[in-house]
């Protein structure tokens, strides 16, 4: 099947990991076409993604930017419409938790990370880019959200609301944007063994793995392949829809 990604121009937040699912999702993105963005707040693991892109024979550059703070969420949409006159892809993969613990125990700047990291992140970038693609009639936006958004996190509340926040608002925003030629969808991976697996409690991939039916983690190629398909206009019918990841039956 042809995806139809040849010359597209892709924009992934949190591409900087090295073990994480932005990187995964920047490479495969690449080898189906497009050009690249590698934004992340680690500029230099963002370098080391955008020069594996660069091996491809993509070209891409890399960004240094805080998904918390609007004005970087501007400049790095301004950035890639000046060097590749476009945006037809984002991906809001950028993420993170606080160490799990009880809600009572959790602090107001426990609250402050997770909601801002996750939620706001997605607000900022998607207000950033939406208003070049409404302009040009076309675009993806895929943001990643959490089995924690749907059946609720445990000792993880503010992580779960932040992801729930995150579905909420893209459903929200994909009937807004639908009729000028945008779709908005979300992934819903499940438990792997990237980075954000270090703040996971002992033992959890591991009993994960005795629970899911098909016998292993996530791997960050199996969401590399699902957010790739909804960039694509093979999935122009899909709109503010889940689609999980799992290995499961269960988010």
């Amino acid at each position: 099947m042809d995806l139809g990604l040849e010359g597209k121009v892709a924009l992934v937040t949190g591409a900087g990991s090295q073990i994480g699912f932005g990187k995964a999702i920047a490479l495969t993105l690449a080898k189906e076409g497009c050009d690249i963005v590698a934004a992340d707040i680690d500029l230099d693991g963002a370098k080391q993604t955008a020069a594996e892109v660069e091996a491809l024979g993509r070209k891409a550059i890399a960004l240094k930017a805080d998904v918390t703070k609007s004005t970087e969420a501007n400049e790095a949409v301004k950035a890639t419409i000046d060097k590749f006159g476009k945006i037809d892809i984002l991906v809001n993969n950028a993420g993170g938790c606080t160490p799990p613990k009880p809600f009572l125990e959790m602090t107001e700047a426990d609250w402050d990370f997770d909601i801002n990291v996750n939620l706001r992140g997605v607000l900022n970038f998607t207000r950033a880019v939406l208003p070049s693609m409404v302009e040009r009639r076309y675009g993806k936006i895929i943001n990643i959200t959490s089995g924690a958004g749907i059946d609720g996190g445990m000792n993880t509340t503010i992580y779960a609301a932040a992801k729930a926040g995150i579905i909420a608002f893209s459903k929200g925003v994909a009937k807004e944007a639908a009729r000028s030629g945008i779709n908005v969808n979300l992934v819903s991976p499940g438990p792997a063994n990237t980075g954000f697996a270090r703040n996971a409690p002992p033992g959890m991939l591991d009993r994960f793995v005795k629970m899911v039916p098909i016998g292993r983690i996530t791997e960050a190629q199996d969401v590399a392949n699902a957010v790739t398909f909804l960039a694509s206009d093979v999935a122009s019918d899909i709109v503010g829809q889940t689609l999980i990841v799992t290995g499961s039956v269960n988010p």
